[in-house]
């Protein structure tokens, strides 16, 4: 159970006010008294609400997102999208990226259980953070497992690359480079590779898979690959530009898919054949989803997956 602002004052032996007081360094108190409320404080382990101390007992109205890096699109347009569909709820987010770093994720979210927000949607690519298993505030996962008792929300990722393989099969590829995130987490968004490599078996087309982790793209590209099935689009359109400075032109000379299909790649790179992640449609899960978990902590929800679609340049 979480300490509030009363427990410290009961336990101090003063009121809510003088508590707040102390808090906000307001006032003329004795050392006395500031001393009591301290080591209330410390014992309670309560941890001052910047956002939440006048709202004692009621909701925080604050939404904590948590994604692994705001520096690809995709992540920063669901981040946008997902503020102002929140916003129009009547909540304030508090976003934050873990830079795929466990400690600066383990920091997150002890600031976010400090200010007491009422959720919080995360897409950790972080494994092993205790603190998802034993976190008092509804969370949501975006395209990632966290713990068996938290709901997922995720594109059809299998879908998805069904569809980028099938984009290359029709363009009859015949040196494919399959690009692999050696993802060890069981998070759907492996099924992305899996859905291109089943398909690719089923049409008995010839593919080199190439570990992201072990891969010198400058090194690697062009090579002699004519089709590269990229896992992002930020990845495409890097891997084309080495196709670019070695005289090959896309959709022509090599063809390539990237993933993700954010409204800024789409509008940059409209050249870029790219599986589509539908940000308004995964917003609205996403949100529904939270607000379910609010109402219904305890209740078992299963994961959500979105449709997927395949942008083709015309």
């Amino acid at each position: 159970m979480v300490a509030k602002l009363k427990d410290v004052a009961q336990l101090a032996g003063v009121s809510v006010t003088t508590v707040s007081r102390v808090i906000n360094n307001y006032g003329s108190l004795s050392q006395k008294t500031i001393d009591k409320v301290h080591a209330a404080m410390r014992e309670l382990n309560y941890q001052p609400n910047a956002l939440a101390r006048a709202m004692q007992g009621k909701p925080s109205k604050f939404v904590g997102l948590i994604f692994p890096n705001l520096i690809n699109p995709f992540f920063a347009e669901l981040a946008n999208e997902l503020e102002h569909e929140l916003f129009k709820k009547g909540y304030k987010t508090i976003i934050a990226s873990s830079a795929q770093n466990p400690e600066i994720e383990h920091e997150y979210l002890n600031m976010l259980m400090a200010n007491q927000v009422d959720g919080i949607i995360s897409s950790s690519h972080n494994l092993g953070i205790e603190e998802y298993h034993q976190l008092t505030a509804p969370i949501v996962s975006f395209d990632r497992y966290i713990a068996d008792n938290i709901p997922i929300v995720a594109a059809d990722s299998y879908h998805g690359g069904e569809l980028a393989a099938k984009y290359l099969v029709e363009h009859d590829v015949q040196h494919l480079a399959v690009i692999v995130d050696e993802d060890t987490s069981v998070s759907p968004t492996i099924n992305r590779i899996q859905g291109a490599l089943d398909f690719l078996n089923k049409q008995k087309r010839d593919f080199e898979p190439l570990a992201i982790q072990h891969l010198d793209l400058e090194a690697t590209f062009p090579g002699n690959y004519d089709g590269v099935l990229a896992s992002n689009d930020v990845q495409a359109l890097t891997i084309s530009n080495l196709y670019y400075q070695a005289g090959k032109q896309i959709n022509k000379d090599f063809f390539i898919t990237g993933y993700d299909g954010s409204r800024l790649i789409r509008k940059v790179a409209p050249y870029l054949p790219t599986v589509i992640q539908p940000i308004s449609a995964l917003t609205q899960e996403l949100i529904n989803t939270l607000m379910k978990r609010i109402e219904a902590p305890h209740e078992k929800i299963e994961t959500k997956l979105v449709p997927v679609e395949f942008y083709q340049p015309k």
